[in-house]
């Protein structure tokens, strides 16, 4: 190592080497100084973590060069780990809010319109704030800048977000925190090489005989717990696809909250129960490795759409217009007359989970089917190009 080590670069920690290259000055073909810090608060929750890394490429097209610190709550920091386009992920730990009191920041994007997301910004130093703030007197939540104003005010008018709106949640975003113009990127949560072989391997040990993987994701979070449908409904279905597929191999996804729901579920039928209680890392890696994934809109979903699977999502509480998959998939609504709703409790008799016509999931399988093998011959085909003008 040189006598003088450059403190400038995106590597360079000042208390242990970067292992990136022996030589620690502009030399090192590493060597990446930052222009521009910024800030990213989003907290919670977890599906929304995974899709606001849609943003990361547009921060990245109008801050060149720039350093993403970004803070969220435990444990969508797993999620998060080894990102390529993100240099330090913190939480709202104490430990790791004091690691945040020792940097300063240009430009702070806070997308969480809650107290908490806007009292972290109390914990460091920011120049300018896009997104959301807080009324210190009275604690409302603020748009920042004008530009925040829309993704504001769907927050209180029913009629306008459920109705009127027609942007995606990925849109409305980026035009609130002055990203420049809408671009429709893409979930960005690649797998690490680790994970590439797991998702490899465990695909050809679910695969078998058969020619590809329906992923049935059934779970959701419990803030609105009536996006799942019911285990009776999950066994119909799976009956269903069974019948109509047989060449088809359905593995039950979902996270601990959801160990028992799926051995129900699975009883007696010809399903995989993939593990739920090993990581967000590793349900994400189960994930990428089926075909095509049947959920509600939950972190199944928001993981499916990251990986670029086909997506069959149904819809009842919540707006499925706020959801963008990316020409992948089918939405199925609820026939339901008061969704959407987003209402937490419902006490109706019949839920909007019961109507959702089975026949139109099953349907809609043969379709994702055929473009996910249309868009794997286009890969395929794109590759051997690639390697072709490698070799000559």
């Amino acid at each position: 190592m040189s006598d003088m080590a450059n403190t400038n670069c995106r590597h360079f920690s000042g208390y242990k080497p970067c292992n990136k290259s022996e030589q620690c000055d502009q030399t090192c073909a590493h060597f990446d100084t930052p222009k521009t810090s910024i800030l990213l608060v989003h907290l919670g929750a977890l599906g929304a973590v995974v899709r606001t890394t849609s943003l990361l490429k547009a921060i990245k097209r109008k801050y060149p060069g720039a350093m993403i610190t970004w803070v969220t709550d435990a444990p969508a920091h797993h999620l998060l780990k080894n990102h390529p386009g993100i240099d330090r992920v913190l939480t709202t730990s104490e430990s790791d809010l004091l690691q945040l009191g020792a940097l300063e920041f240009e430009v702070a994007l806070v997308i969480d319109k809650s107290l908490k997301a806007c009292g972290v910004l109390r914990r460091t130093t920011v120049d300018q704030v896009l997104g959301f703030v807080a009324n210190p007197l009275n604690g409302a939540i603020l748009p920042a800048t004008p530009a925040a104003e829309e993704l504001w005010q769907l927050g209180l008018d029913n009629h306008q977000k459920f109705f009127v709106n027609k942007k995606p949640e990925t849109q409305l975003m980026v035009e609130a925190l002055e990203l420049g113009p809408y671009q429709r990127d893409p979930y960005w949560l690649p797998l690490t090489s680790q994970e590439e072989g797991q998702r490899l391997a465990r695909r050809q040990e679910w695969l078998g005989t058969k020619s590809f993987i329906i992923g049935l994701n059934t779970g959701c979070s419990n803030v609105i717990a009536h996006k799942k449908l019911t285990v009776d409904y999950h066994r119909l279905l799976i009956e269903q696809l069974l019948k109509t597929y047989p060449e088809a191999r359905i593995v039950l996804l979902g996270g601990p909250e959801d160990t028992q729901r799926n051995r129900d579920i699975a009883a007696g039928l010809s399903v995989i129960d993939t593990p739920t209680q090993s990581g967000l890392r590793d349900g994400l890696v189960s994930v990428a490795a089926c075909d095509l994934v049947i959920t509600g809109d939950s972190l199944g979903m928001h993981m499916a759409i990251s990986q670029s699977k086909q997506v069959i999502a149904w819809f009842g509480p919540t707006c499925a217009h706020e959801i963008d998959l990316y020409g992948r998939g089918a939405a199925i609504l609820t026939k339901s007359p008061c969704s959407p709703c987003w209402k937490r409790t419902c006490e109706k008799s019949i839920m909007c989970y019961d109507q959702v016509s089975l026949e139109e999931i099953v349907h809609a399988v043969e379709s994702c089917r055929t473009n996910s093998l249309s868009g794997g011959l286009t890969a395929l085909h794109s590759a051997v190009e690639t390697l072709s003008r490698d070799l000559a």
